[in-house]
């Protein structure tokens, strides 16, 4: 694959285009009702950010009261959130090998976006399966992701025209956006999910959707 389409994860340059994005326009409406969503939903305090990035969605957490732990596969966004929250706690996890962190301890797992660049149900599954048994009893995961219409229009922060073939991709093939809120503009890379993908991972990683 041509360097044109690495993702933020990638590369330190990348990444940093990521670390300076905090809540305009379109991501300020994906997380405008996360607040009353885990009020709802989730009880207790502590908190694991799967998939952080550069901690945004971690200090995220902490804004809502939650002790959070973020956790990335990649060395250059964790740097950076390090960078950015001396005094939080961010970890990397080798291809989201979840060992480090103690079964049973968290109330909630937080993941936002995250999953839009995992490539195969089958690693979907083994990761939620994972996640799953991070939860106290009781426990919730709330994950966000994108729908498929997210590639095949155009956004006030993402821009697909420049990829006609995400208007005829099946489920697991590979997209592409055009981040318009950070000045790294080159195509980011993710697998298409369907709804029907998304309840088949819950149900064999043993899961219970409460919302959809």
């Amino acid at each position: 694959m041509s360097s044109d389409f690495l993702n933020a994860h990638d590369n330190r340059a990348r990444a940093a285009s990521y670390a300076a994005l905090e809540f305009p326009r379109t991501y300020d409406l994906a997380y405008r009702d996360l607040p009353s969503i885990i009020g709802a939903h989730a009880h207790g305090r502590t908190a694991v950010d799967f998939g952080c990035g550069a901690g945004r969605s971690t200090r995220f957490l902490c804004t809502l009261g939650f002790d959070a732990v973020g956790v990335d596969i990649a060395e250059p966004m964790i740097s950076l959130a390090r960078e950015r929250d001396p005094n939080g706690e961010y970890l990397l996890v080798p291809d989201g090998d979840l060992s480090v962190l103690r079964p049973g301890t968290f109330d909630l797992v937080f993941s936002v976006f995250t999953f839009n660049n995992v490539p195969t149900i089958e690693k979907k599954v083994a990761l939620f399966t994972s996640l799953k048994e991070l939860l106290t009893p009781g426990g919730r995961i709330v994950s966000l992701v994108s729908t498929p219409d997210i590639y095949r229009n155009e956004w006030a922060s993402f821009s697909t025209k420049d990829f006609p073939g995400n208007r005829t991709a099946r489920s697991g093939k590979k997209v592409f956006t055009v981040m318009l809120d950070v000045d790294d503009r080159r195509p980011v890379t993710d697998f298409l999910g369907t709804d029907g993908d998304r309840y088949e991972v819950y149900g064999r990683a043993g899961l219970v959707p409460l919302l959809t």
